[in-house]
């Protein structure tokens, strides 16, 4: 029972986190949930979940979202995947997490600090953060960061900028938890602790989701900003142990 609860516990404030800004559940949840279960349970539990909570908010906020604008995006992230896996294997992991966790702090800290506003990118650098987001993707998992930066960078309200981060979101994971089934991952044990969450992964994104309606554009990317400047001390932390 205490396991029960402390799952609810962590998916209800990675729910919260997910409506709040659209992404950082998971950097949420994968280290709290893995110090009382095994990791090969949490991998597959946060990606359901990750998956589930990116299609409750993409149903909100669909009138939103313009494929149009994150198809350069996902096309690029296709053959960046593949690089990705190729060089999980021949890379120092640790040293370009460090690497990647320092650039994402540096960039969170200067946009938080700037008072210019972002005027948008070329279509072609749509392909290139999505080939920087597959590679990231297929060698450790963390596609997010080359996501948020690029929506970052759009001159876009906060809802086409959250509806898009689903969007991307919701193709990658779910080619993630498509492959997980077809090796499975997708254990009896990580579909009981999801059932038994899924009342507070709920909660915990409608109450985000409330708190989201409540701040406007300028708030809302300094939240992003903060998310990502903990995505980067997290990937730091992950790279040291």
């Amino acid at each position: 029972m205490e396991t029960y609860l402390l799952i609810c516990a962590v998916i209800f404030f990675a729910g919260f986190t997910q409506g709040l800004s659209g992404f950082g559940s998971i950097l949420l949840a994968i280290p709290l949930l893995a110090m009382f279960l095994d990791i090969k349970t949490v991998i597959p539990l946060t990606a359901v979940m990750g998956l589930t909570m990116t299609t409750v908010l993409l149903i909100q906020l669909w009138n939103h979202l313009a494929w149009k604008k994150i198809l350069p995006f996902l096309i690029g992230t296709l053959p960046g995947i593949p690089l990705g896996v190729f060089f999980l294997k021949k890379m120092d992991k640790s040293m370009v997490q460090l690497i990647l966790g320092i650039l994402l702090i540096a960039y969170s800290v200067y946009s938080l600090l700037s008072r210019r506003l972002p005027k948008g990118t070329r279509k072609g650098w749509g392909y290139l953060f999505g080939f920087l987001g597959g590679c990231l993707g297929g060698a450790f998992s963390a596609s997010g960061p080359a996501v948020i930066v690029y929506a970052s960078l759009q001159d876009w309200p906060k809802d086409r900028i959250k509806a898009s981060l689903q969007g991307m979101f919701f193709v990658s994971g779910s080619i993630v938890v498509l492959f997980y089934m077809l090796n499975g991952l997708i254990t009896t044990v990580v579909l009981k602790y999801f059932g038994v969450s899924f009342p507070a992964l709920l909660l915990g994104t409608y109450v985000g989701a409330l708190c989201y309606g409540k701040i406007n554009d300028v708030q809302y990317k300094k939240v992003m900003f903060i998310l990502l400047g903990l995505l980067g001390a997290f990937l730091i932390y992950r790279a040291r142990i």
